[in-house]
């Protein structure tokens, strides 16, 4: 129906294209947007010739990407932008010190605050760190708490192109659980540092990450232990989708 190949749409899907629910078996069920949506992405790749990331990018910019198909997850990228915009204008600062502080474009910064446009990982840390708190607030987590999170109820960051977080628990002061979908060629964008350290485990696929300038391979299986003043990036080099068990203490990230 969509006129692609069964593989182009799962690369689509991890990247944030669209996100069809499950049946128990794990079979995607697909609605009526959906499948206009992904029409609209074999459009833009085979008219326009853009790549998968661009497709997204334009797709959420023109707001084009449904986050209601997303499976019952509660999806706060959407209420990033306003947030970033709240901070801002509480501190009653401009775009342009902002933006020059982060080391961001004003008219990126701009297209932020409107959510048409979605930070990376490192962008939203800076972000973060430039107002005195952290990324865990940007999930909203204060209005509620529970020691049960069920797989249906994560509350999920959409950062950047292919970077999926999904919040594992939330309320306690001392550890900031999440499992991380990585896309392939997808990651953490340039290096960034912060307060604390973090231990992550590779349930699936592979990860290449940079302390300063030193790189590591990590694959199925391994676990990699850091302390977060470190600069560090990091990235999917593999194929298919990674799947990261990352753990930040304290929740300062």
């Amino acid at each position: 129906m969509a006129g692609v190949s069964p593989s182009v749409i799962r690369s689509w899907e991890n990247l944030g294209l669209t996100h069809p629910q499950r049946t128990r078996s794990q079979y995607r069920l697909y609605t009526g947007d959906d499948v206009k949506l992904l029409k609209r992405a074999r459009f833009l790749r085979k008219v326009r010739g853009l790549n998968a990331p661009a497709i997204v990018q334009l797709l959420r910019r023109d707001g084009k990407q449904h986050s209601s198909s997303n499976g019952g997850h509660s999806n706060g990228s959407a209420g990033i932008g306003k947030q970033l915009r709240n901070l801002r204008l509480h501190r009653r600062l401009s775009l342009a010190h902002v933006a020059k502080a982060v080391g961001i474009s004003v008219g990126f910064l701009s297209a932020l605050e409107r959510s048409q446009m979605s930070a990376s990982v490192a962008t939203l840390c800076k972000l973060a760190g430039f107002y005195k708190t952290n990324v865990l607030d940007f999930y909203q987590t204060a209005a509620s708490r529970s020691c049960l999170v069920s797989a249906e109820r994560r509350k999920v960051l959409e950062t950047g192109p292919g970077v999926r977080m999904e919040l594992l628990a939330w309320g306690n002061t001392v550890m900031e659980p999440h499992l991380f979908r990585i896309a392939p060629q997808s990651g953490s964008g340039e290096s960034y540092t912060h307060e604390g350290e973090e231990f992550l485990y590779v349930l699936r696929g592979k990860l290449h990450i940079w302390l300063e300038e030193k790189q590591y391979r990590l694959k199925t299986g391994d676990s990699f232990y850091f302390e977060s003043s470190s600069a560090h990036r990091w990235v999917n080099p593999g194929r298919s989708q990674s799947l990261i068990l990352w753990v930040n203490t304290p929740p300062t990230f």
